[in-house]
């Protein structure tokens, strides 16, 4: 008889696939995959475009007050939409889950988890619009196309549901499913939007990765004038600078944290300067976000005067 050691080396051939098999399988690293080409075409393609403005306007006409802030999620310190996203997405895979398992208790469990997403769905979509708003137009391209997707799943859900309610069960798993490959593709788009296209997160993060901590020199005193922004560069960091009535110099990250917009080509406001992108507003004292869309306060730094010098270092 064959020793365990000579069987598992006779046999591991067969079942470790070669490179060949691999290959066969697996994308071709050296070219990009149809998703994330179709995708990109998609960001680059004006043909929404006449759709998006009109849109656009439409959520930038609703009045919300400080509401705008509340669903931006600066209070949070990041985007509330992908938050209020786990409510519907969750309900409706355990849902499917449920469909699965036979039993009159998991058939009302899972109508039950249809109807959870629904509601769940409509706090989830009013933040999204609300962020899309706020995004460069390869993004919004992206993104109207996520929420149509996650639109159409909400449309499935509904039949679903009422078929449930009605007593077709099989009919109502049948929207269920295809309710459910709407959510994923939405996810894929969403997935897309937010970690290569880099929508609605912090663009200013990486600043103290690549400060050092030291002082450096901003310039003469001279140079700027009282309450006029100014750019200048840190190391590898553009920076705003204001120097104020009292002899006070501000300096903050010039990127906004929110799209990378040049703060120092916005509006001085009360102590504040306003984002000329989308007008998000940070405090020069400390670099605070006042008002959204921002969730992410502006990295300051600290300043002193040496012999009519203006020196800066990122604070701690």
């Amino acid at each position: 008889m064959l020793s365990f050691a000579a069987a598992l080396r006779a046999t591991l051939p067969a079942l470790i696939p070669t490179s060949e098999r691999l290959r066969s399988v697996l994308p071709d690293p050296a070219r990009p995959g149809r998703v994330l080409r179709a995708t990109d075409a998609l960001e680059h393609s004006p043909a929404l475009d006449p759709v998006i403005r009109p849109l656009r306007r439409a959520v930038h006409a609703v009045p919300m007050g400080g509401a705008r802030d509340v669903l931006h999620g600066r209070w949070l310190g990041h985007p509330l939409h992908p938050v209020l996203v786990q409510l519907p997405i969750g309900s409706w895979l355990s849902a499917a889950v449920l469909d699965l398992v036979p039993g009159p208790g998991n058939r009302r469990a899972a109508g039950l988890l249809v109807g959870t997403g629904l509601a769940g769905a409509l706090p989830a979509a009013v933040t999204g619009w609300t962020d899309w708003a706020e995004m460069r137009p390869a993004q919004a391209r992206v993104g109207l196309v996520h929420a149509l997707a996650n639109s159409a799943a909400v449309g499935l859900y509904g039949a679903s549901l009422s078929c449930r309610l009605r007593g077709h069960r099989m009919r109502g798993r049948a929207y269920g499913y295809a309710g459910l490959t709407a959510v994923m593709a939405g996810g894929l788009l969403g997935g897309h939007l937010a970690y290569r296209q880099s929508a609605s997160v912090n663009h200013a993060e990486s600043v103290p990765a690549i400060s050092d901590g030291a002082w450096h020199l901003v310039g003469e005193v001279g140079e700027f004038a009282v309450g006029e922004p100014a750019r200048r560069m840190i190391g590898e960091v553009p920076v705003l600078v204001v120097r104020g009535g009292g002899g006070e110099v501000h300096v903050l990250a010039d990127r906004c944290s929110h799209m990378a917009g040049p703060l120092s080509e916005g509006t001085l406001i009360d102590g504040c300067v306003q984002c000329p992108w989308h007008g998000s507003v940070f405090r020069l004292s400390d670099g605070w976000n006042i008002s959204g869309p921002a969730t992410s306060p502006q990295p300051v730094y600290d300043t002193r005067l040496i012999d009519g010098r203006i020196e800066a270092r990122l604070r701690p």
